[in-house]
């Protein structure tokens, strides 16, 4: 195995040089060197020495495993494995394993057109990028899940590991069933360094790292040292014993079927970082130091001791002894690695999309709300969903799993409790049995960080199965750059042929800006719609139902989908309800239409154009339209309801974006727009920006407007209710804004009726609360 990491060391090396003599048969001139150099060495060493540990237990065990590269820009560590096992000249075949073909692998790295230093989608065999740290073992996990033969090897850097997302990633070992479950092996790297700093668990004494982990819940093996031949035997030893240990676990577990929850082994690698490169340049220690998190060499071009410390090196690993005259690995090591589906680089779980397979999912017709009119009566949005959802855990026990911080019931999905519990490996109480709705088989993961669960569902969706994670909207921005990442790699794995298309990441937004009377302004945050729209068109897709049935008919769809990430914002309070089922899935096929039965302008131009995205918002402006009526009846109103945002936006911009004709139509050339939106109003005119009738569009949103209040008050607060929208229809329709000042009298009394009765009584004014549209009398 020696051999074979000295292959992996020396094109490691290459990639981040970009020599033109891979094999080294001549001296190397600085003319050889391609560009200035890009690429980091601290971490490649070891990542590539576990890698080929790993390999030797895959062949001599018939291990199905795949490794995740946890370490930042520690791409080089897993190509070359990767382009020796021979699954980077497959996928790539002008990187063929010859000299000609290693040329251009070199060249590939960090160069325009090219790979980046992490494991990005372009590297067979990840499902990590690693481009922003603290996800791997998250990840880990979720290809664990439902995989009960998979190893999943994941190497830490311990840079990441003082990150908040991967400290709690350490708990997933509570969640993983012996039984139906694979494995975790997570190696922790401790290189001593980050790119300017000493990392702390490097520093600390080994009994308290000890401790540590064995206080997560691991078995911790400890390989220490810097001779290579002391080290191979060393992990030989500790990696054998591991995965003994590991398949004495699950065999225990799946003869007796009785899932238990065990101390699973872990692999502490403590070596120098940078192992193997330059031990000192310019009279500084660069192995073993922070120096060598990056270039070791920078001034190759320039500086001649440099070249020559660079050729020294290179020659250290001794190429000629380890390739043959073509540039290819010698037969003699070649034979060390595994074949076919074996070799990690090209484990089909590792390309999840070959082993993806569609859900069985029921009609979400039959889970339909009863709509004798629009607007006559409410219910819990979100409570029809659960029991789809129940349905769904029933017809794929292996293939789906909902996700969420502690808040399935509290988001009115508990009908999935029918089906199938939470997962809970730990201990249990008695107390539990009374309504816990805990089991060790359970499939609704429930972990209080969110960043652990959206690392959880990504491994799982990626390794080929189906998710929807729930979360209450003010913090599912905790996972802000998580979704920047999988997006990211979404974007890119769509341009890659042979990434098959995955199932796409589903987003429940719950608990929402407008029913936060107890919580207050901390629970009052709408932006995460801004930070999707900052991602690629072609992956974001954002869904805003206001009613049961709307919403049913969107997470079908999206459930059905791949390669995307759809944003469904859904609040879990009683609502009123506007559309049976077949009206429902018309309006949501559209994304956007007009409510004939709330408007009046058929057959003729409207006066103004009412619209609305979201619930609430959608609520409020129907009753502004019921104001209206009721004080200028002759007002001809277009109501236009928008269930998938990104109608909004141009269809150049967003494929599922409106022609500029059909959005004229439905909002004219040159009337009046009242757009009352969910989230932040500037939202709207950014999508917007670009129509015809924008000068006239005025959009009412969340502005950070006031903190405890009623929903109607804190409605009134950000102007979007009922009185302020009539008001704001009095102020821009044509003829109005003299004619519509008694109206707009009487509508403020009524608002600060609403505020002053709030602020006394502590609930919103029985009437305005109680409105219904049959109220509204044409």
């Amino acid at each position: 195995m020696h051999a074979w990491w000295q292959a992996c060391n020396y094109l490691a090396a290459g990639v981040i040089y970009l020599q033109d003599n891979p094999l080294l048969r001549q001296p190397l001139k600085p003319e050889h060197i391609k560009r200035r150099l890009l690429g980091h060495w601290g971490a490649s060493p070891a990542l590539s020495f576990a890698y080929v540990h790993l390999n030797r237990m895959i062949v001599k065990h018939d291990l199905d495993a795949i490794f995740i590269a946890g370490p930042g820009h520690g791409a080089p560590g897993v190509l070359a494995p990767c382009y020796l096992e021979g699954t980077y000249s497959e996928v790539y075949p002008n990187k063929s394993e010859d000299e000609e073909g290693m040329q251009r692998f070199f060249k590939t790295f960090s160069f325009p057109g090219g790979v980046g230093s992490h494991c990005t989608p372009e590297t067979p065999g990840s499902i990590h990028e690693g481009g922003e740290l603290g996800y791997s073992i998250s990840h880990a996990f979720g290809a664990a899940f439902d995989n009960p033969d998979l190893l999943v090897a994941v190497m830490v850097g311990d840079g990441e590991a003082e990150t908040g997302p991967l400290a709690a990633a350490w708990h997933s070992n509570k969640f993983l069933n012996p039984i139906r479950d694979g494995a975790v092996l997570p190696i922790l790297n401790l290189n001593g360094y980050k790119i300017d700093n000493p990392t702390v668990l490097a520093r600390i004494p080994h009994d308290e790292l000890k401790s540590l982990f064995e206080g997560y819940g691991w078995s911790p093996r400890f390989v220490e040292g810097d001779d290579p031949m002391n080290m191979h035997q060393a992990m030989a030893v500790t990696l054998e014993n591991c995965v003994l240990e590991i398949r004495e676990i699950q065999r225990q577990a799946r003869e007796s079927g009785e899932p238990f929850r065990p101390h699973w082994p872990m692999i502490v690698l403590r070596t120098p970082k940078g192992w193997t490169g330059p031990k000192e340049v310019d009279g500084h220690k660069v192995e073993g130091s922070w120096r060598a998190h990056q270039v070791p060499l920078a001034g190759v071009r320039e500086n001649p001791e440099h070249l020559r410390q660079l050729e020294e090196w290179l020659r250290s690993y001794q190429p000629e002894a380890l390739f043959d005259e073509r540039g290819r690995l010698i037969p003699e090591l070649r034979a060390l690695a595994p074949t076919g589906t074996r070799r990690m680089s090209a484990n089909p779980h590792a390309n999840g999309g070959l082993l993806c397979r569609a859900l069985r999912l029921p009609d979400f017709r039959d889970y339909a709300t009863a709509v004798a009119g629009p607007g006559e009566t409410r219910v819990g949005n979100t409570r029809p969903l659960g029991e789809f959802l129940r349905d769904i855990l029933r017809r794929n026990p292996d293939n789906f799993r909902i996700f969420g911080p502690d808040e399935t019931r509290s988001n009115r999905l508990n009908a999935v409790f029918e089906a199938s519990k939470k997962t809970w490996l730990a201990a249990m109480l008695p107390e539990d049995a009374d309504g816990g709705e805990l089991a060790p088989d359970g499939r609704v993961m429930e972990l209080l960080s969110e960043h652990t669960l959206e690392g959880w569902l990504e491994g799982y969706l990626l390794t080929g199965r189906h998710g929807l994670f729930a979360t209450y909207e003010a913090f599912v921005h905790i996972i802000d750059s998580m979704f920047n990442q999988h997006a990211k790699w979404l974007d890119i794995a769509e341009d890659i042929a042979w990434r098959a298309p995955v199932a796409s990441l589903n987003l429940l937004i719950s608990s929402t800006v407008w029913r936060q009377d107890h919580n207050g302004f901390t629970h009052q945050d709408p932006g995460f719609l801004d930070v999707v729209v900052n991602k690629s068109p072609s992956i974001t897709r954002i869904y805003l139902p206001p009613d049961a049935n709307c919403l049913l008919s969107v997470t079908d769809h999206c459930l059905r989908s791949t390669d995307d990430v759809n944003v469904i914002v859904a609040d879990k309070q009683a609502h009123l309800q506007y559309l049976d089922m077949d009206a429902a899935i018309r309006h949501c096929t559209k994304g956007i239409g007009i409510w004939d039965w709330a408007s009046n302008d058929a057959g003729a131009e409207p006066d103004v154009v009412m619209a609305a995205c979201g619930d609430v918002p959608t609520q409020e402006a129907l009753a502004a339209v019921c104001l209206l009526r009721a004080h200028f009846p002759a007002l001809k109103i277009r109501f236009i309801n928008v269930v998938d945002l990104y109608r909004v936006t141009p269809a150049s911009e967003h494929p599922h974006g409106l022609n500029d004709r059909d959005f004229d139509s439905l909002f004219t050339q040159d009337k009046p727009i009242i757009f009352n939106f969910h989230g932040y109003p500037w939202l709207i005119h950014r999508l917007a920006y670009r129509r015809t009738n924008h000068r006239n569009l005025h959009v009412r949103g969340y502005k950070e407007k006031d903190s405890i209040n009623t929903p109607l008050e804190l409605a009134i607060q950000n102007e979007i209710d009922r009185f302020s929208l009539a008001i704001d229809v009095i102020n821009r329709v044509h003829g109005l804004l003299v004619t519509g000042a008694h109206a707009k009298g009487t509508l403020r009394d009524m608002q600060i009726e609403c505020i002053n009765y709030a602020h006394e009584f502590g609930v919103d004014q029985p009437d305005a609360a109680a409105w219904t549209w049959p109220q509204c009398k044409p």
